[in-house]
Parts: structure tokens; sequence; C-alpha cells
């Protein structure tokens, strides 16, 4: 199992430096997300500081191209990128991120992905020149199909999360979430396979700082893992499963999760879909099912007893994230590749 080094990520941050757009960051209305309040303090807590990283701005509308550009960088710098070119298997945003990445080395990208894809992406993927295949209806099947391809072939093959130089080069996220809020406390992002959090814990660990793992309920490989003390194979039934619909999470992904900082957290489906549709009524950002997973771990309502004679509970660690009264948070909103037909405006909104 490879361990993922914070020596790794600054190598990807020099190495991408320029090659990819550095994140946006917008700040949340003060008191949108509620605090915790010390059940010995009667006075209203301090609002928390949350920041929105803007990151479904990046080249292919998702964090993936900054994996993609330092692993294929990576082997262009070593002489290692063959004639067949590089081969992929994704859910949408790493092969669109692979075929943008080889389009920039100037290489052919042969991008395996389930047919339950959305037409978006595909129809972006064939923008970007690549040799789009549709496989089966999971990721696992279409994993399949692009690693027979590369044994055939010879292409080299990438992966949507789970290789140190895509991991790594994601991490380059919280690198400049850091240089811009130096005295940030906590880092929230969402979960599929494992890359981005893997990157992301890695580098917020080095600096001091919280990572909050966030999934959905019935999509949950990080947290599934972290339970079994080993990756499991987990039933995918998302309404983010398009970008976050992976059946295991990586080896990388959980030695992350197992060191001190960490946070795994499960919300719902209809948590996700509300704080999607907020963030269109209430800023105008579409972002896709996956991005706003992660917010949704912070505007969810805690979950409550069922017998009225019961004291509402406190937020259990699997369901959501309360933050404390003054704590700054950044929210890595990670993609855009969403179809936007179905955010209805709201004429009482904004």
């Amino acid at each position: 199992m490879h361990q993922l080094s914070y020596g790794e990520v600054k190598a990807a941050r020099d190495r991408i430096d320029g090659r990819v757009r550095p994140v946006t960051l917008a700040p949340l209305d003060p008191g949108t997300i509620r605090t915790v309040r010390s059940p010995s303090d009667d006075r209203e807590p301090e609002p928390c500081e949350v920041w929105l990283a803007l990151e479904y701005m990046q080249h292919t509308g998702s964090f993936k191209a900054r994996g993609a550009q330092n692993f294929i960088q990576a082997h262009r710098d070593a002489g290692t990128l063959p004639e067949a070119g590089v081969t992929i298997a994704s859910g949408g945003n790493a092969g669109l991120a692979c075929a943008w990445a080889a389009q920039q080395q100037g290489i052919t990208a042969t991008v395996f992905l389930p047919a339950t894809a959305p037409a978006v992406k595909v129809a972006r993927l064939r923008s970007y020149g690549a040799d789009v295949r549709l496989v089966g209806a999971e990721y696992a099947e279409a994993l399949a199909a692009c690693e027979d391809f590369a044994a055939a072939t010879g292409a080299l093959a990438s992966h949507a999360y789970d290789h140190p130089l895509i991991a790594a080069g994601a991490g380059t996220l919280l690198e400049e979430i850091h240089a811009r809020v130096p005295d940030l406390d906590t880092v929230v992002v969402a979960v599929g396979g494992g890359g981005l959090f893997a990157g992301v814990a890695t580098a917020a660990r080095h600096h001091g700082i919280r990572t909050v793992a966030v999934e959905p309920e019935n999509c949950r490989a990080l947290n599934a893992a972290i339970e079994a003390g080993h990756p499991v194979d987990v039933s995918v039934d998302s309404i983010a499963a398009d970008s976050l619909g992976a059946r295991r999470a990586s080896a990388m992904a959980l030695h992350a999760a197992q060191q001190d900082g960490v946070q795994s957290v499960l919300v719902s489906d209809n948590e996700i879909v509300r704080t999607r549709q907020a963030l269109w009524d209430h800023r105008r950002v579409a972002v896709e099912h996956g991005a706003a997973t992660a917010l949704a771990a912070l505007t969810a309502a805690p979950r409550i007893a069922s017998r009225q004679d019961l004291p509402v509970p406190p937020l259990t660690p699997s369901r959501g994230y309360q933050p404390r009264g003054g704590e700054k948070i950044v929210v890595v909103l990670c993609g855009a590749n969403t179809d936007p037909s179905n955010l209805v405006h709201d004429p009482g909104a904004g």
C-alpha cells in the first residue's frame, strides 16, 4: 500500500505550477452555517467563517485536472509516455481531465466510462479528441475493459483516483487554499474513491488542518472502509453516484483517513439535492451533486430523537458536521459537469 507523503504533494505543486487555474475562494454570508453551542453557555455561539473553494472553475470543470496534469507531466519528464498514449476508466470527470491533459501533451487518450455517464460529459470528452469507449453500467466494468486495453496496446494506464501522482496532484488544491487562509481550521471535501481526499488530507495534516470527508449515505466507500479497517466493496445508489460512485475506496485514502485530524461523515440524497439547489438559488452556482455533497455536511439538520420526551441528541460524527464558534472552514466545490436543466429558478430567492 502506498502511503502518500506531503513531499509528493509539494513535488506536484512545483510540477503543475502555471498549468492549472489557481482556486478562487468566496465567503459564505455570516450566519449561514449553525455552530455548536456549549451546554454550559447560554450565550449565542460565535459564528464560524466559511469559504467556498470554487474548484468547479478549474480546467475541464473539476479538480481532476490537477491530478491528470501531474500524472502525464511526471511521465513526460521521465520519458515514459508510450506511443499508444494514455488510457483511463472514469465515471466522467477524471476522463475529461485525462483527455484534456493528454491534449496539452500532444498524446492520445482512450477513455472508458460507464454507459450511464451523463451525455454532457461524453460530448466534452470527444471535444478534447478522446477515443471514448462506453462499457457496462458501473465503474468496475469500465475499469476491467480499460485494463484489458492497456495490456493489449501498451497504453499508459491512469486511474480515476487510486494513484499517488493523481492524489498528489489533487492535494495541490489544499496548498493553494492554505496560502490564502493560513489560519484555516477545517477543510471539507466530498469523497468518491478517495483521490481528492487522500491528497487534501495529506497536505492538511502537514499544516495542522482538520479534514472532513463527506459521502452520500448510500455511496460510502471510505466510511465503510474505516469501519472495516480495510477497503471493502459497497453498493452504489446515490444521486451523486456519477462522480462519487466508486465501489471501493483506495487503500491510500483509507490510510489517510486513519490519521489524526480526519472525520468521516454521511449525508442523505435529499440534503445533497437541497444544497445544490440552494447554491443555485442564492449564489447562481451550478455544480454537480458530488460538489454539493461537501457543503451538505454543514447545512444538513442534526438528526433528532424519535420520541418527543427525549432530549435532542448532539450531532453524531457520522451524520453531517456542525462547526464550533469561530471555526474557519473551507468547503471544496469540486466539480460543475452537470445538467443545469433541473435547477429551477426560485423567483423569491436571492
